[in-house]
């Protein structure tokens, strides 16, 4: 199925880009349940098997949620995708369509905090009872992060005791497996 078939599946308002031979059909919020529906009920589309739905922060654009839809019969995914705002993102549910979208609603709801309207069962799946956050965007700060500087933000031999005149002695470079001693190859300086 091409990007032009698809998009007249989908309808006008849908975007469809095609990279590494994967479609990606991108629409606004309002049309998301129109437009799963009518790719796992048009026959040109079918598809009809669920396989995953997750999110991502998008920063300034929102958060995107994407699921991935796959065809049997013809043998080729689709991945659907929309944006919602940060502060009230909110969806209809995909369970009425494919009852497996309950888990991966939830988790999204958890993570990300986008609603999906009419979920049967939006408990909490991950986190703690009270957790008041969504670890997965990218406005989230670890508490480990606050409590201490994180080792991988600077180069190695770049940390802050090493500033220190107390600070214990270096213990020699070693080199990766397979790495010369820089004097004992290539041209003499």
């Amino acid at each position: 199925m091409s990007a032009a078939d698809v998009l007249t599946v989908v309808g006008a308002t849908a975007s469809v880009t095609e990279e590494f031979g994967c479609l990606t059909v991108d629409v606004p919020a309002a049309d998301w349940l129109a437009a799963a529906s009518a790719l796992r009920d048009d026959q040109r589309a079918t598809y009809t098997y669920f396989d995953w739905l997750s999110a991502y922060d998008d920063l300034d654009a929102g958060v995107a949620v994407v699921v991935r839809l796959w065809s049997p019969s013809k043998r080729r995914g689709v991945l659907l995708r929309t944006r919602v705002p940060h502060d009230d993102g909110v969806l209809p549910t995909l369970t009425g369509l494919w009852p497996g979208a309950n888990w991966h609603e939830r988790e999204t709801l958890e993570m990300f905090g986008v609603r999906f309207e009419g979920h049967p069962n939006p408990i909490p799946l991950l986190l703690p009872d009270g957790f008041d956050a969504h670890p997965l965007r990218k406005d989230f700060m670890l508490a480990s992060r606050v409590a201490k500087p994180w080792p991988g933000a600077k180069e190695p031999g770049e940390s802050d005791r090493d500033l220190e005149p107390s600070a214990a002695p270096r213990r020699r470079r070693a080199r990766p497996p397979g790495v010369p001693d820089p004097g004992s190859w290539g041209p003499a300086s």
